[in-house]
């Protein structure tokens, strides 16, 4: 359920004639399930829309980028722009914009190995990087560490236990029997690209089960549980960022047409917000 200025919106009666196929079928999710996706504004609602998006392409471009899967130990990256840790962080030289040391990793992606949790704060830093003013994320982010799930606090990820499952989300496939030998595979997280289909650091874009039956080869001997879809969902707090969005999201007319000041209006079986 979407709440806007403290109002029940009803997803399925809101015109999408100015809404792109990949907005509306988030807003139809999020329409279908009991959590309730709660704004102050119209305007804070696409800017996370927007900023989904924003994830799905970093993920991909991620996956076509030429970065390895490696474990900590083995992690590498171009030591131009970051430092590499003996415990396999990567943190930002001095005098090197964080924009320029995050897009190296999609632009020259053959000199970077890391393991997954890395690469999934690594898209959602890339997807807020293309979704705000440059220098305003210079400036938040001049710190940058990359290292599991560490990340700067204006990144501001939430995690939460819950099946409302949205396209630009962080899951979590568990494997518990996993070989200890191989501990890297004790789980997978995954950004969800669209419905049961999933982008995961060294195993690539594929499908759940596909997912599941790539962790099941990595188990222990003699083991009888198979590796799972968890509960465990991490994504952005758009609202915090919300306010740093770029001028095009506050001008774009995707919804802001259809919801600007909130006055509801009815016309047949469709509702605008005029």
């Amino acid at each position: 359920m979407i709440k806007i200025n403290q109002k029940l919106i009803d997803v399925s009666q809101i015109n999408h004639e100015n809404l792109s196929y990949e907005k509306t079928k988030i807003l139809e999710l999020m329409g279908k399930y009991n959590k309730i996706y709660e704004y102050e504004t119209i305007e804070q609602l696409e800017f996370e829309l927007s900023v989904r998006l924003q994830i799905i392409q970093a993920a991909v471009l991620l996956n076509n980028s030429g970065v390895q899967f490696a474990t900590y130990s083995t992690s590498t990256c171009n030591e131009n722009y970051w430092k590499l840790e003996k415990n396999g962080a990567f943190v930002l030289k001095p005098n090197v914009l964080p924009q320029t040391a995050i897009e190296d990793i999609f632009l020259n992606g053959s000199k970077y190995a890391f393991e997954c949790a890395t690469a999934m704060v690594i898209i959602f830093y890339k997807a807020v990087l293309e979704s705000m003013n440059k220098e305003q994320f210079n400036r938040l982010f001049s710190g940058l560490y990359l290292y599991n799930w560490v990340y700067d606090q204006d990144l501001n990820l939430r995690t939460h236990e819950g099946t409302d499952f949205l396209p630009g989300d962080c899951v979590y496939f568990k494997n518990p029997e996993h070989d200890p030998k191989t501990s890297q595979w004790q789980g997978e997280n995954a950004i969800i690209l669209d419905e049961n289909l999933y982008y995961g650091h060294g195993i690539g874009i594929t499908t759940s089960q596909i997912i599941i039956n790539f962790l099941n080869t990595k188990r222990k001997k003699n083991s009888n549980k198979s590796a799972y879809l968890t509960n465990h969902i991490t994504r952005l707090n758009f609202d915090y960022l919300s306010p740093f969005r770029l001028k095009i999201f506050r001008e774009s007319p995707l919804i802001y047409q259809q919801f600007s000041n909130l006055i509801i209006s009815k016309i047949g079986s469709k509702t605008y917000f005029l």
